[in-house]
């Protein structure tokens, strides 16, 4: 498969699940509703924040709207930089995965926060929202970014005898996140993994173009 196909099927599907996803559970679930579907530690949690990664907040109002303009900027030097590396053929396969990855997240989160707010009701905890209501939850570029993926695999209070925590509750992995999230999280990874991979054809390239020189007599 060509590095072009890699990079439209990535983008594609993964934005395609992200957003199904997320429009299912703003749909079908009221804030804090939540089911589990492989034990007690891995769940389906409904929350919503303003637009930073893993459930985390950023601010309202002007802090919100900054945030969606500096990931639109960095998503358009991510595109850019996407589109020369499928245009390089010396550019790894594996490195255009991961960076569509990276890429179809940021975009997925964006489109929560510019378009949600206008495109639904508000989420409550009493409430199911609609789409297409006759006026939005708030303006564009202030929307909620939807959270969903929980798995919280311990829960309670840790032993005396452990160093500074000991004592202390503690829940692991306390984060709720999305497929935006998961996508730019593998993709990350995929690059740190596999940094040396990717750039050895380019070192091996910088050290091999010193050219021949000859001396005419």
């Amino acid at each position: 498969m060509s590095k072009k196909n890699i990079a439209l099927l990535t983008i594609f599907i993964s934005l395609a699940i992200d957003q199904l996803s997320k429009i299912y559970i703003k749909l079908n679930m009221k804030i804090g509703d939540e089911f589990s579907y492989i034990g007690n530690w891995a769940r389906i949690h409904f929350v919503e924040n303003e637009g930073m990664a893993f459930g985390m907040s950023f601010g309202e109002g002007m802090g919100k709207f900054l945030l969606t303009i500096f990931r639109i900027i960095a998503v358009s030097f991510i595109t850019y930089y996407l589109v020369q590396q499928v245009k390089n053929k010396k550019a790894s396969k594996g490195f255009v995965f991961a960076l569509s990855l990276i890429l179809t997240g940021a975009v997925g989160n964006i489109i929560d926060s510019i378009f949600y707010g206008q495109l639904f009701s508000e989420s409550t905890t009493t409430q199911l929202a609609v789409a297409f209501p006759a006026q939005g939850y708030a303006g564009w570029f202030h929307g909620k970014v939807v959270d969903m993926f929980y798995f919280p695999m311990y829960r309670g209070v840790l032993p005396e005898w452990i160093p500074f925590m000991g004592g202390k509750y503690f829940e692991f992995f306390q984060f709720i996140f999305n497929v935006a999230d998961a996508c730019i999280t593998v993709g990350v990874a995929i690059l740190l993994l596999f940094q040396h991979k990717f750039f050895e054809d380019k070192k091996n390239d910088n050290t091999n173009t010193t050219p021949n020189e000859t001396v005419a007599s």
